[in-house]
C-alpha cells in the first residue's frame, strides 16, 4: 500500500467555489489524465472530479513510497506556483494505508456531504474508465480501486432496506416542495448520476419532466428511460418552454445558461425555482438573482446535509465495520503478493545452504556413502531447510502488514538472506 497516494481537496474543509477553482472540466479530462502523470513523475493516477470533491489518486513508480505531492497538484490544477504554505493550507493529502482507507471511505459515500449516498460510487468507477481508457491506470489503481468498488457494491446490500440518501434527494425534495404550490414541468440540463436521480424520485411522483442536453441522442435515451420529453441544449436556450422548476447537473467550465436565458426564462411570466449541482455552478448566482429566479446550489445543498450527517452516520455504523474489514484483508493480500518473490527467494537461499553444505560433507567425510544412501539425504536436507525456512517465512508474513518496507528490507538485508547472501553465508 505504501506505493498510493491522494491528494486533493473538498466540500470538508473547502467552499464549492473553491473545489470548483481546482477541478478539470470533464471533456478535458481524457487529454489532461497522461499530462498530469507525466508531471508528477508516478506510474499509474486517476482524476476523481465531484460536484464537491477534486482528488488525485496515484501510485509511484518503482515501489517507491508515496509522498507528499500537494505542491505540484496545486500547480498542475491551478495553473499557477502557490503562495508559501498555501498548497498545504489548501489540500489534503493522504499516502499508503491512510490513503487506500479514504479510498474506501469516499467510495462507499462515508465520505460524501450526504453520508451514504450512491451516486458517488458511479462517479468513482466513471473516474476510473477514464484513466484505464487513457491508459494511465495500471495493476496497483486497478487492484485497489476494483477492491474499493467491490466493498462499496457490498454495503450498498447492507442498506439495502433502508435507500442511502443523496444530495440528489435533497434538491428533489426542495422542487417537490415548490409543485405543491405551483405544479408544473421540471428540466433536467445534463445526463448525469445526479440528474438521472432526480428524474427517477421525480417520475415516481408523476412530475413532467424535459431532458435537455448537449447531444439529442444522449438526451433522448435519458428521457425515454424517464417517459420525458427532450430537448438539444442549443435549441432550450434559444426558446426555452415554460417550467415550474429547473435541476442542472452537467460538465463545463463556463455557466450553460447565461443570464439572456434566463430573461427568456421568465418572459412568460413563469419563475422556475433552480437546484444547480454544477461545479462550477452551471447557472451563475448573480445572474439568477438578477433576474428574479430563486436558486439554490451546492454550497447551501452541502449545509443542509452536514446538518443531518451525524445521524446518517450512526446509522451506517456497519458500514464502517465492513470497510474496517475490507481494509484489513486487502493490507494482507497486498503484503503478501509484495513479499512473495522475496518470500520464495528466502526458501530457496536456505535450500541452497543446506544443499551446499551437504555437497561438502559428501565429498568429504561422506564420501564413501553410495548413490541410495546420497539420495536420501540430499532428500532430508532439502525437507529440514524447508522446515527451518517455514519459521521466519510466517514471522514476515505476520509482520508484513505491519511492517514499513523499510523495516522488512533491513531484515532480509541484515539477515543476509536476501541476493547474493548464499555466498557470503558459506564462507564464514
Amino acid at each position: 500500500m505504501h506505493q498510493i497516494g491522494i491528494v486533493g481537496l473538498s466540500y470538508r474543509h473547502a467552499s464549492t467555489d473553491e473545489v470548483a477553482r481546482f477541478s478539470i472540466p470533464k471533456a478535458d479530462v481524457p487529454a489532461r489524465l497522461p499530462e498530469l502523470r507525466e508531471a508528477l513523475g508516478v506510474s499509474e493516477l486517476i482524476y476523481l472530479g465531484t460536484c464537491n470533491r477534486v482528488e488525485v489518486i496515484f501510485a509511484t513508480r518503482d515501489d517507491v513510497p508515496a509522498g507528499d505531492c500537494r505542491a505540484q497538484v496545486f500547480r498542475l490544477l491551478r495553473g499557477r506556483e502557490p503562495a508559501p504554505g498555501e498548497a498545504v493550507a489548501t489540500l489534503r493529502a493522504w499516502t499508503g494505508e491512510a490513503a487506500v482507507e479514504h479510498l474506501l471511505l469516499v467510495t462507499c459515500g462515508l465520505d460524501s456531504a450526504q453520508a451514504g449516498e450512491r451516486e458517488i460510487l458511479a462517479q468513482v468507477r466513471g473516474a476510473w474508465d477514464d484513466a484505464r481508457a487513457a491508459g494511465v491506470s495500471g495493476p496497483v489503481l486497478d487492484r485497489i480501486v476494483a477492491d474499493a468498488l467491490s466493498t462499496a457494491r457490498h454495503v450498498q446490500r447492507l442498506g439495502d432496506a433502508e435507500p442511502a440518501p443523496s444530495l440528489a434527494d435533497l434538491g428533489v425534495e426542495r422542487v417537490l416542495e415548490r409543485l405543491r404550490a405551483s405544479p408544473g414541468t421540471v428540466a433536467l440540463v445534463g445526463v448525469s448520476p445526479m440528474t438521472r436521480r432526480c428524474g427517477e424520485r421525480l417520475r415516481a411522483q408523476d412530475v413532467p419532466l424535459l431532458v435537455v442536453n448537449r447531444s439529442r441522442e444522449t438526451g433522448e435515451e435519458l428521457a425515454a428511460t424517464l417517459g420525458a420529453q427532450a430537448m438539444p441544449l442549443d435549441e432550450f436556450r434559444a426558446n426555452p418552454p415554460p417550467l415550474a422548476a429547473l435541476i442542472a447537473a452537467a460538465g463545463g467550465s463556463e455557466p450553460l445558461l447565461a443570464e439572456d436565458v434566463l430573461r427568456r426564462l421568465v418572459s412568460g411570466g413563469a419563475r422556475p425555482f433552480i437546484v444547480d449541482f454544477g461545479l462550477p455552478p452551471n447557472i451563475d448566482p448573480d445572474a439568477a438573482r438578477h433576474v428574479g429566479l430563486d436558486r439554490i446550489g451546492m454550497e447551501e445543498l452541502v449545509r443542509i446535509a452536514q446538518e443531518q450527517r451525524l445521524r446518517h452516520l450512526m446509522r451506517l455504523a456497519p458500514v464502517r465495520a465492513a470497510i474496517d474489514d475490507r481494509l484489513a484483508r486487502l493490507r494482507s493480500d497486498l503484503a503478501a503478493r509484495a513479499l512473495g518473490p522475496r518470500l520464495h527467494g528466502l526458501r530457496s537461499t536456505f535450500e541452497q545452504i543446506a544443499a551446499s553444505e551437504l555437497d561438502r560433507l559428501l565429498s568429504g567425510e561422506l564420501q564413501g556413502l553410495d548413490e541410495r544412501q546420497r539420495e536420501i539425504l540430499k532428500r532430508w536436507a532439502c525437507t529440514m531447510a524447508r522446515r527451518l525456512a517455514h519459521l521466519p517465512l510466517s514471522g514476515i508474513r505476520a509482520a508484513a502488514e505491519y511492517a514499513s518496507p523499510e523495516a522488512l528490507d533491513a531484515f532480509f538485508r541484515e539477515a543476509r538472506l536476501g541476493r547474493g547472501s548464499h555466498t557470503a553465508q558459506t564462507s564464514e
